[in-house]
């Protein structure tokens, strides 16, 4: 809220140099804003009472949009990169889909493995959980699970991360 939208009846005012001027009226501290030709602006409105400051409200936006931008450019976003096996997997076929896990966790990725089961695989379930053990194991120097192999319809899964 800027300027003529402040209806609070006692407002505490900071300069624009950062001074804090007191606790007065809104109409006092509009008048004050009017005669340094500058915003009357509300930062904290949830304050007792709330504060506002004495600045220019277009710099103010322009800054903050700024540094919004740079925050953006600092974020890393991780990504959750799929494995997915059947319970009758063969060793070669295992460790091609464990060097895949690999290269996905050395980007900082996420690492999800699903076991899929299908028909008659269903019966052997429980059977086939060390599959996704021996997956973790292989990967314990770069990765921890985070988590826990469990049981979701028809599939099996698991979350790995990189170890920090």
């Amino acid at each position: 809220m800027i300027n003529e939208q402040i209806r609070d009846r006692e407002v505490r005012v900071v300069s624009a140099n950062g001074e804090q001027l007191g606790i007065m009226s809104s109409r006092d501290a509009m008048k004050l804003a009017q005669e340094a030709e500058l915003d009357l602006v509300k930062i904290a409105p949830k304050a007792q009472p709330p504060v506002c400051k004495i600045i220019d409200y277009g710099k103010y936006k322009y800054e903050q949009t700024r540094k919004e931008k740079e925050a953006k450019k600092k974020q890393k976003t991780v990504e959750i990169k799929e494995v997915r096996m059947s319970p009758n997997i063969d060793t070669n076929d295992l460790n091609t889909k464990i060097n895949n896990a690999k290269k996905f966790l050395v980007k900082g990725n996420k690492v999800k493995v699903t076991l899929r089961f299908r028909g008659r695989e269903m019966a052997h379930v429980q059977q086939s959980r060390h599959i996704l053990d021996d997956f973790a194991e292989t990967l314990k120097d770069i990765a921890s699970i985070e988590k826990p192999p469990k049981l979701e319809g028809r599939n099996m899964s698991m979350v790995l991360t990189v170890k920090r």
